[in-house]
């Protein structure tokens, strides 16, 4: 049961680490600003896989993966952690991480397109049923009508919400090149070249930007620091890994649908944390978005 159903119960781990990263890095973010948090948060995750894969692999450094692998990781790497992360983690800031993760549940739908087009793979059409479930979800709870002229609009920051969009992109096309890449390969050593890409590309940006005294301030504020560290373990170590362990062992579709259910998972910590409040229809958007999640495994 547990070997026949590994990626499933990974995706379902990977839910619970996003859940907790999100938090996490929307409280850091608020603070110090997200491209400070992004560049942080990979130098930690960096030190802990580097650890990790020293006693379980006997390298601290993905030295043995192949050219092909580094090509495909380097390129998830960039689309997934620069591109995708810095518009997710900039829409943390503008609308929350309650309602950026309930968007990104978008991904599903265009992993299992990019999947299909780039990788051959198949979804059952009960699975087809899910993800349109679950996009019906987010509508939900994104979508209003206006009480004047009724016509249907944003009920939150168009920005936000496109940013959160950008992040699902980049979330898809990032989990597709990485099963493409990876193969058998470890996970958590796929993640380091993820990793050393993502790195590159936001020390460009932080350049470019001349956003270094951000970071700087960052490493200076404890309280920053520690949500950063606490995110960086959740996230790009514990969180990335999982999803590729998932994507070894299923359909990459499946794996982020499944992951998508970080937005039922985070409403009780939203309430707690936040002291947010959440309206009806947000549960319900997010308990249709979970009943999507289930018919992929029917």
């Amino acid at each position: 049961m547990f070997q026949s159903h590994l990626g499933e119960l990974a995706a379902l781990t990977t839910a619970v680490c996003w859940t907790f990263t999100a938090i996490a890095f929307e409280s850091a973010g608020k603070k110090v600003g997200s491209l400070a948090v992004n560049i942080i948060r990979l130098v930690i995750a960096f030190a802990l896989l580097s650890v990790f894969t020293f006693f379980t692999r006997g390298m601290a450094l993905p030295a043995d993966a192949s050219g092909t692998a580094w090509f495909w990781l380097l390129i998830s790497g960039m689309v997934g952690f620069v591109i995708g992360d810095m518009f997710l983690f900039q829409a943390y800031v503008e609308i929350g991480s309650r309602i950026s993760l309930l968007i990104m549940s978008a991904s599903p739908p265009i992993t299992a397109i990019v999947g299909y087009l780039f990788l051959g793979e198949k979804i059952k059409p009960l699975g087809i049923l899910g993800m349109l479930v679950t996009v019906a979800g987010i509508a939900l709870v994104i979508l209003s009508r206006g009480s004047e002229d009724k016509m249907v609009k944003l009920s939150h920051p168009a920005k936000g919400v496109l940013f959160a969009f950008i992040g699902a992109l980049g979330q898809a096309f990032g989990m597709v090149f990485s099963k493409h890449g990876m193969g058998d390969y470890s996970p958590f050593a796929a993640t380091q070249i993820r990793i050393i890409a993502a790195f590159i590309g936001f020390s460009i940006i932080i350049t470019a930007a001349k956003k270094w005294g951000e970071v700087s301030n960052a490493l200076k504020d404890r309280g920053a620091m520690r949500n950063i560290s606490i995110g960086s373990f959740f996230g790009p170590f514990m969180g990335v890994s999982f999803s590729l362990l998932a994507a070894q062992h299923t359909a990459t579709g499946i794996v982020s649908t499944i992951t998508s259910i970080s937005p039922i998972l985070i409403i009780p910590a939203s309430i707690m944390l936040f002291k947010e409040k959440v309206l009806k229809k947000e549960i319900i958007g997010a308990v249709v978005s979970l009943i999507g999640v289930a018919l992929l495994f029917l």
